[in-house]
């Protein structure tokens, strides 16, 4: 009886976390390294019905194996182990739990890091050169790191042991999300790196202007539409309208691609050579000149022979109307002829009288008749030739 109350009294007194012990190793752990739990008695006392926890949530159970094996360990295994197991001490069993071990994953090398260089945002035609960075533990600088880079869905190097690689000339083509990857030789740890966006800036093109209005000129209140397109270059692109050399209005085209200005003529100013520059930081173009005229617009630099005879006209019609009445007075009766024989046409067949000029116009209402004026030229032998004005009224018409 002695005995038994000896015993009863003596299993409480030995604790719960005296007969067990967790070890982890190796340690120190570091990521990729085969991490192994053992669940150990006390002086190698025989185990069963082992359970192993992890921040006190259970993990695992065997019922003869005190070892337990996590496998390539990772960040993601850090944390608080415990263990638990069966412990036969005659005549008594009973289950002691251990205590806990802290378990620190230590971290093999940073996620890498990548670089443009000389930029993420090259100008066409010039070398970039990608790096890839990232250092190892100290404790495990003896390791070799092989790296890979990747382009959007293309593998570009695969487990090199350089941490660059270079293009030479990049093209707009060359654009896009590029990564890379880190793993040791031989080990199970792979890391990335945040993507980068390189963007290959791109000279713009020599813009083409079109101007888009009615089939015929506009004319004051008309609306006018310019077109202006670079057909290559990185955005953003900003294009400028011009009217002459004077900046009309302005467009960004943030993913590239044309830019129009649409107004109404207000006047003749709106009239002369339309152009467009298309500008994106890493060149500026200008387009050839466009000439807008507007409907009714007098062109004087270039006179034609329509417009040429319309303001002569009234001056030539003046002209010969002057001529006229310097006719009629020198032909006057009471003025004495000179003698111009050279000038004074034969006489007609058969002497008869030809009238030189004659001038028939209407009375005023009151007068009844027409009033006409006939010169006739005459000759005789004593006095010569000479002119005499026949004046006579014509009955008025029925």
């Amino acid at each position: 009886m002695l005995l038994w109350t000896a015993v009863l009294l003596f299993v409480p007194c030995v604790g719960k976390t005296a007969w067990l012990y967790l070890q982890a190793w190796p340690n120190p752990v570091f990521e990729g390294d085969a991490l192994t739990l053992q669940c150990q008695g006390r002086k190698n006392t025989p185990l069963s019905q082992v359970k192993f926890y992890r921040d006190g949530k259970f993990l695992h159970f065997s019922k003869e194996s005190q070892t337990l094996s996590m496998g390539a360990a990772t960040v993601q295994s850090r944390g608080q182990y415990s263990c638990t197991g069966q412990v036969m001490y005659i005549p008594q069993i009973f289950t002691p739990t251990s205590e806990t071990a802290m378990v620190q994953v230590q971290e093999l090398f940073p996620p890498p890091v990548l670089s443009a260089a000389p930029s993420p945002e090259p100008r066409e035609g010039s070398l970039v050169t990608l790096r890839c960075q990232t250092k190892l533990h100290p404790l495990r600088s003896a390791l070799r790191l092989l790296f890979s880079f990747y382009k959007d869905s293309h593998t570009l190097q695969d487990r090199g042991p350089h941490p660059e690689l270079c293009i030479p000339g990049v093209k707009e083509g060359d654009s896009g999300l590029y990564w890379c990857e880190v793993a040791p030789e031989g080990g199970q740890v792979q890391k990335q790196s945040p993507q980068l966006e390189v963007r290959v800036q791109a000279p713009v093109s020599r813009p083409v202007l079109t101007l888009h209005h009615g089939p015929t000129d506009p004319a004051v209140g008309d609306m006018v539409q310019l077109l202006c397109e670079a057909q290559r270059g990185s955005p953003p692109i900003l294009y400028l309208f011009y009217l002459d050399e004077k900046i009309v209005g302005n467009h960004s085209a943030p993913c590239g691609g044309n830019a129009s200005l649409l107004f109404p003529v207000k006047s003749e100013q709106d009239a002369g050579n339309y152009s467009c520059e298309a500008e994106n930081g890493v060149s500026r173009e200008r387009s050839g000149p466009k000439k807008l005229s507007l409907k009714g617009s007098q062109v004087l630099s270039t006179p034609t022979s329509s417009n040429w005879l319309v303001p002569w006209l009234p001056a030539s019609l003046l002209g010969m109307m002057v001529i006229a009445a310097a006719l009629l007075v020198y032909l006057r009766p009471w003025r004495k002829a000179g003698p111009l024989p050279s000038q004074i046409p034969p006489p007609a067949p058969g002497g008869e009288q030809c009238p030189l000029y004659a001038n028939v116009h209407h009375q005023k209402e009151k007068d009844e008749g027409v009033v006409y004026f006939v010169v006739h030229r005459t000759s005789k032998r004593s006095e010569g030739q000479f002119y005499h004005l026949c004046r006579g009224e014509m009955p008025a018409a029925q």
